[in-house]
């Protein structure tokens, strides 16, 4: 199984991009592992927020394989512990699914196709976070839940 994070919006904070890389390149010594990033719309001061959401979509919808799990990285989604979310990527290889994209989505969120497309969503906390916080916090999950299942001493209870 490949695990792939798309996010809308490139990483320009250097310590988030460190951190972000540092969890990546652990990550990828556990499960084939890939990212997307998508560029920022440019002059979005002419479109509405429902506009940016359908330009954003339909980006989104470009990388997406019939095949592809599609996760969506929302406050509304399943909140999970360290070792739950563990057993969901555990769950997840053992359902022999190709490719598990995760979402991280723009200012606005996701439009309704996207939402349409999605096999779930999942929340990292009931706050809202920046693009960057919200793919560091996943990368470090993604790490630290894979040292989980191979019960590397990583993750304490």
């Amino acid at each position: 199984m490949e695990i792939c994070v798309l996010s809308i919006g490139k990483i320009c904070t250097k310590w988030i991009s460190e951190g972000i890389n540092q969890f990546e390149t652990r990550l990828e010594r556990y499960i084939k592992y890939s990212s997307i990033i998508l560029p920022d719309i440019k002059n979005v001061k002419s479109l509405s927020k429902d506009e940016i959401k359908e330009i954003e979509g339909d980006k989104i919808l470009d990388n997406i394989a019939s095949s592809d799990f599609i996760v969506l990285l929302d406050e509304k989604g399943k909140e999970n512990t360290s070792r739950e979310f563990a057993e969901w990527i555990q769950k997840n290889m053992n359902a022999g699914r190709k490719r598990v994209l995760l979402i991280i989505g723009g200012p606005y969120g996701f439009s309704n196709k996207i939402y349409k497309r999605a096999n779930q969503l999942l929340s990292l906390s009931k706050m809202t976070l920046t693009h960057e916080m919200a793919k560091l916090l996943l990368s470090e999950q993604l790490y630290r839940g894979m040292t989980i299942l191979k019960g590397e001493p990583y993750h304490h209870d």
